[in-house]
């Protein structure tokens, strides 16, 4: 954690030919989790890694994990994944047909910290009724699933209004902002409430900079953000 920012990496970005040796580097540059995407092709037009290879991840690094579901009725997904009490469990709203009671599941038999997500087009509205029983809020920054370049002017208001929101509540829930964040954006995240970073190709894993370069302008541009 950077001055109360956690820093989670996207293994979905991962150079895997070299994963023994970036897990490595990941650890030394005091990332805080790993991100692990669990995509069924149904929520979104996409697939990932499958739990084998994500249980041997685990295996091979002290990091703990920070999971985000993106499949249609995740619950039936729940028993496949080994999940810590340090770990964070994410679904989302969009997917879940009971998503109080998939939420209360994954306390009780994961016994992990929880969170839910949202889709750029879901509004902050949708979360009043569970937000005393999650400990993480995902923003995604552009359409789930889609590989785009373009910021969406919206996800600032909508991580301003959410931080509102929590404050008033006085609710210790923290906000992630994921997909799209870049040296450009990050300064007006942090500013604007977010206090969980999900880091991708755009920041952590670059062809022209080392992972330590990267976190070292990730520091800068969050310390501008604190400003």
């Amino acid at each position: 954690m950077y001055k109360n920012i956690t820093l989670s990496a996207s293994l979905i970005n991962i150079d895997w030919l070299n994963v023994r040796s970036q897990l490595s580097e990941l650890e030394h540059a005091s990332l805080d989790y790993l991100h692990i995407d669990v995509i069924d092709g149904n929520f979104v037009p996409d697939f990932t890694m499958g739990t084998s290879i994500i249980n041997l991840i685990r295996k091979s690094t002290t990091l703990p994990f920070d999971y985000h579901f993106m499949a249609e009725e995740p619950s039936r997904l729940f028993d496949s994944f080994q999940v810590n009490k340090t770990d964070y469990f994410t679904i989302h709203q969009e997917t879940s047909r009971n998503l109080h009671r998939d939420l209360v599941r994954i306390k009780k038999d994961k016994s992990s910290k929880v969170g839910v997500a949202l889709t750029l087009e879901t509004p902050i509205d949708a979360l009043e009724y569970i937000m005393e029983d999650v400990d993480l809020i995902v923003l995604m920054t552009m359409n789930a699933g889609y590989i785009e370049k373009q910021q969406y002017p919206q996800v600032v208001k909508k991580v301003q209004k959410l931080r509102k929101l929590i404050t008033e509540h006085e609710l210790p829930i923290k906000i992630a902002v994921d997909c799209n964040i870049s040296f450009e954006n990050i300064s007006e995240m942090v500013s604007s409430g977010a206090d969980f970073l999900v880091l991708g190709s755009n920041v952590l894993f670059r062809e022209d900079m080392s992972i330590a370069a990267c976190m070292e302008l990730l520091h800068a541009e969050i310390d501008k953000g604190l400003a």
